[in-house]
């Protein structure tokens, strides 16, 4: 069983991952970092952008990766903070029933739950990271997207006023029953 962590930007799901595989000696495997091996080292942006900024081409790619790292077992999955939609017809994020199903059949979902604006103001300007929506802020589709997680997680874990040591220990906590 895998233990998959999502969360929306800058909750801490890289670096809580780590510090788990160190407690739970299970290896790390990151589904940006995934996509972006599969395109030559690119990073998110670049990749957005051979796409013409196709959000519903990255979130296909989103998927593929996943269907790779569920063929594993037994390691954490680190996953991007979209992982929990896709993009409908007329371009709108919608909850992502392929991606959650699938990583559900293959584990435990754990959401590290934040505080929206406090993640926002985290993350902005941080160039790695690609601009969600050409018409709404970083906060708006990050509430939009709250129900979202709250659908897609096993085990919810609130983030605020806890340093990385003590949500590893938390989630760690956790996942026992799992492990």
């Amino acid at each position: 069983m895998n233990i998959i962590l999502i969360g929306m930007r800058g909750a801490g799901k890289s670096k809580i991952s780590r510090r788990l595989s160190v407690l739970t000696k299970r290896d790390v495997l990151s589904s940006d970092l995934l996509i972006q091996y599969d395109h030559g080292g690119k990073s998110i942006p670049e990749i957005l952008s051979d796409h013409n900024g196709d959000w519903a081409a990255f979130r296909d790619m989103e998927y593929a990766t996943l269907q790779k790292i569920c063929a594993l077992d037994g390691n954490i999955i680190d996953c991007g903070g979209g992982i929990i939609v896709d993009v409908d017809k007329d371009g709108n994020e919608i909850y992502s029933e392929r991606k959650i199903n699938l990583l559900r059949e293959n584990g435990k979902i754990v959401w590290l739950k934040g505080d929206i604006a406090r993640l926002a103001a985290k993350v902005k300007g941080d160039a790695r990271r690609p601009s969600l929506s050409e018409t709404k802020s970083a906060e708006d589709v990050m509430h939009r997207r709250l129900p979202f997680y709250e659908q897609a997680a096993d085990i919810v874990i609130d983030i605020e006023n806890h340093s990385k040591k003590q949500l590893t220990e938390t989630v760690y906590e956790k996942i026992q029953p799992y492990l």
